[in-house]
């Protein structure tokens, strides 16, 4: 549990209300949001677009990953 408290620190401050709930998983969204923004951007070259495509999936896994432990944290599945 530590290590997960490590990687993702926001999925398990934000939990003890409902409104706390919706707020950190639209922080989630928005930092996700933001990142793919930027991360589509410099996609567009062509020398480093692999790797942010691939950094690209990796941000959307991360929030995605984020959010489904907020969601567990919430609903008392993981403590």
């Amino acid at each position: 549990m530590d290590t997960l408290k490590k990687f993702f620190p926001l999925s398990f401050k934000r939990t003890d209300t409902l409104v706390n709930l919706i707020i950190g998983i639209v922080i989630y969204l928005v930092v996700g949001a933001v990142a793919g923004l930027l991360i589509g951007i410099l996609a567009a070259f062509p020398i480093i677009g692999i790797l942010f495509g691939i950094l690209g999936g990796l941000v959307d896994l991360y929030v995605l990953i984020g959010i489904i432990i907020q969601i567990l944290v919430f609903a008392n599945v993981i403590k």
